[in-house]
């Protein structure tokens, strides 16, 4: 339709209007051949050079043999109680023959076979579940290794790595001296040694109050991050019935050490108060005393300590045995004498140490007994004498004599070390720290 319109559209078109379409036609054929021209020219023709594709292959460097190291990862596992062999072995997801028969019918592997429940070990596995390497603490802090050594494994004992920490705790007493150790995370061997120290000025069974406070230094020996065991107190305040008491530890040479006081005289007396730790006195010292088993009344010429039968018993000074044997209503009893005129006797035992005899020289704090209920007893107590001169004394309330002083070419070195302890206990004590590592 529309070229069927244009002629009709061109005669009404005005002159003017005809001539000027008729110039703009025209005028654009020029351009339009200029364009249609360089469609068509080949190119070849402009001077490029064409495209070629060209496939080649590229030798590449090969890659030198290499051994890909088996992925393994290390479990931490603690014995429990009951365990066997194989049960440790598959809680730590090990499954391996070779590992499980070494362990349990080697000579090599009789340390792990007798670990005791806690004791925490190190096994490095592989991905197979197979073992490469087992390590654990002996009983003297040497590391035991085993090792995986081609179908079977080695063992080896590594020297201890023993590292001392020091460690500070302050407590007040509520209930019992114990009671307050445990309360502020003071382990019992250390809450021992704090009794020992200060029992020739504390009787811990009848001197203790309500609000006593106490601070302790004391160090800790570790073998390669694990504890081994508890060291000794380094430095100790008492306070009782506000009375304050202090001591420390100064060895004069490499084999000799004792607790003295900052100003150097002996803390630890020439007697113990009590030859048992710690227990219940069960009958004091007396003129006059129903006995339980005669009946009747009579004197008690000395003290019973109530405790188990089988508690050790110490002897409270340096002496010399001059009995041990049976004597009727004291049942089992050790006598020893101290010093020329100071005697002690310990009665209703249960058995003597091993090996103890008469004549037999003995240290302070030997275990020369164990508490029992011989004789004239009605439960398992000790029966404990103290005499100067052969005269029974009340060995709770008798003033007993001091251990030598510190030298005199020893006194400034005490008095150096003691003042920096001092300086920390007093700073300890002026806070409200329960605990303080």
């Amino acid at each position: 339709m529309l070229t069927q319109n244009l002629p009709v559209q061109e005669r009404k078109m005005p002159e003017g209007k005809k001539k000027l379409r008729w110039f703009v036609a025209m005028s654009t054929l020029p351009l339009l051949g200029v364009v249609t021209a360089f469609g068509l020219v080949p190119q070849s023709d402009l001077g490029l050079d064409s495209t070629k594709i060209a496939i080649e292959e590229i030798a590449l460097p090969r890659l030198a043999p290499g051994v890909t190291p088996a992925a393994s990862f290390w479990h931490t596992e603690r014995v429990q109680r009951g365990d066997t062999v194989a049960e440790l072995l598959r809680r730590m997801n090990i499954e391996d023959a070779a590992a499980s028969n070494y362990l349990r019918n080697t000579a090599e592997a009789e340390s792990f076979r007798k670990l005791p429940a806690g004791k925490e070990l190190q096994a490095e596995i592989n991905s197979a579940g197979g073992l490469v390497s087992l390590r654990y603490l002996g009983d003297n802090g040497a590391q035991i290794v085993m090792d995986k050594q081609g179908e079977s494994y080695r063992t080896r004992i590594l020297p201890a790595q023993l590292e001392k920490r020091l460690f500070v705790r302050t407590g007040e007493i509520k209930t019992s001296l114990y009671a307050a150790t445990d309360a502020a995370g003071m382990p019992e061997a250390a809450a021992n040694q704090l009794a020992e120290i200060f029992s020739g000025d504390i009787d811990f069974h009848h001197d203790l109050r309500k609000g006593d406070k106490f601070t302790v230094v004391y160090e800790m020996t570790y073998s390669n991050g694990e504890l081994v065991q508890t060291g000794r107190i380094q430095a100790a305040e008492f306070i009782n019935q506000n009375q304050i008491y202090r001591a420390v530890y100064f060895q004069s040479d490499a084999q000799q050490g004792d607790y003295f006081t900052p100003q150097g005289q002996s803390v630890r007396k020439a007697f113990l108060r009590s030859p048992i730790e710690f227990s219940r006195v069960s009958s004091g010292f007396s003129n006059s005393r129903f006995h339980p088993v005669l009946n009747k009344w009579r004197a008690h010429r000395g003290v019973d300590f109530a405790a188990h039968t089988g508690t050790k018993v110490k002897v409270t000074a340096d002496g010399v045995v001059t009995s041990v044997g049976n004597q009727g209503g004291y049942g089992n009893v050790i006598t020893v004498s101290h010093q020329g005129h100071f005697t002690t006797v310990y009665g209703h035992l249960s058995r003597f140490a091993k090996g103890l005899h008469r004549g037999q020289r003995v240290a302070q704090g030997d275990v020369i007994g164990y508490v029992g209920m011989t004789g004239l007893a009605s439960g398992p107590h000790l029966h404990y004498e103290f005499k100067i001169d052969g005269r029974q004394r009340d060995p709770l309330r008798v003033a007993l004599p001091n251990a030598q002083p510190v030298g005199a070419a020893d006194k400034v070195a005490l008095q150096s070390l003691a003042g920096n302890f001092v300086a920390r206990l007093n700073q300890l004590r002026n806070t409200n720290l329960a605990k303080l590592d």
